[in-house]
């Protein structure tokens, strides 16, 4: 990986990061005061909403912080080894984390006439996309492991060979 994608993928995970930091500290806080107005149908939903958002904020900061790790990894060429999996499996999580709590937000709109169903619909629809990343990164992991395997097999066969010459 050349050192312009490297810096190029860094500024964007800092962009992403700093984005997500803004929306916690500032736009949750706005959101909610925006639904502390008239009790309305939505009104009891108010924390449950604000607490998935957080979270959902929460689990994109734990994908950052690990695709930077694994960057460094790929940068410094130990990304073939098996410290890279934690990161790996962390991210999987996250992003499975992510669909149950849209997942959650749908079926906490879904009853009653406040929402429509089309809305529901979508966060079902979205919920099934993320889990869908979840499992890409899942087969990116076997090929990891595959990759780690051979690369494993090859400083086995080059010390075998270092031995005869």
């Amino acid at each position: 990986m050349g050192k312009l994608t490297v810096l190029a993928l860094r500024g964007v995970l800092v962009l992403l990061l700093g984005g997500s930091l803004f929306v916690q500290a500032v736009m949750v806080p706005l959101l909610a005061a925006d639904m502390k107005g008239p009790t309305g149908d939505l009104a009891h939903l108010r924390t449950p909403v604000l607490v998935i958002i957080v979270l959902g904020v929460v689990t994109a900061q734990v994908t950052l912080v690990c695709v930077w790790r694994l960057v460094s990894m790929v940068r410094s060429g130990t990304v073939f080894s098996q410290r890279a999996f934690r990161y790996v499996h962390v991210v999987i999580g996250a992003f499975v984390a992510a669909a149950l709590l849209v997942w959650v937000l749908g079926a906490l709109l879904a009853p009653g006439e406040a929402v429509a169903p089309g809305v529901v619909l979508l966060l079902g629809g979205v919920g099934l996309a993320i889990l869908g990343v979840a499992l890409v990164v899942l087969v990116l992991r076997m090929l990891l492991a595959q990759a780690v395997a051979r690369e494993v097999q090859a400083s086995r066969m080059k010390a075998e060979l270092d031995e005869v010459i």
